[in-house]
């Protein structure tokens, strides 16, 4: 059912322009459950597939950070205008993941988060302090606001190379706590 309705996102977002794209994708993914991956999957910090995420229905930040990344990549938005991006939540003082989007290479990103579900240039959330980001290709350190420095390819985060290895599994793994 919710797979149909994941097809179902993008066929309908497929001839719409990039930012309602970002608006359709960003609120479809928000409507899932926030779970810790302790209690779902059992583990501290696992990477969902966005399968795995739809599967479930639900994850933490990471979860639904991919599932939109991975959904706009379907959708034609180039990887290089997209980065997954690790930030400091000041008001929650714990680590948190959004999708940055820029829509050129020197804009100010756009965020799309869980957490406000309401997309906002990254200079009105100031809630949020970048510590690094990736794409499918790159990485990124964070030191202060703004693009980053490149730091090499992102096949040096462990996660994102175990997640890659398991988009193309035929098996999808069994959450350790079921929502429904």
């Amino acid at each position: 059912m919710r797979a149909r309705a994941w097809f179902k996102v993008q066929s309908e977002a497929s001839t719409m322009s990039e930012k309602e794209k970002l608006l359709k994708v960003n609120n479809f993914f928000n409507l899932f459950n926030f779970v810790d991956d302790i209690k779902l999957w059992g583990e501290s910090n696992y990477w969902a597939t966005p399968m795995e995420f739809i599967g479930v229905n639900g994850g933490d930040c990471e979860d639904f950070s991919i599932a939109k990344y991975f959904t706009l990549l379907q959708l034609g938005v180039q990887e290089d205008k997209m980065r997954i991006t690790m930030v400091k939540a000041t008001t929650l003082n714990q680590y948190h993941m959004v999708l940055a989007y820029y829509e050129t290479p020197a804009s100010i990103p756009l965020v799309l988060d869980n957490l406000d579900h309401t997309i906002k240039p990254a200079t009105q959330r100031k809630d949020l302090l970048p510590v690094y980001s990736f794409n499918g290709k790159q990485l990124w350190l964070n030191k202060e606001q703004g693009r980053g420095v490149l730091a090499g390819s992102s096949t040096r985060l462990e996660k994102w190379n175990d997640l890659n290895h398991r988009l193309g599994v035929d098996r999808l793994r069994q959450p350790k706590l079921k929502l429904e």
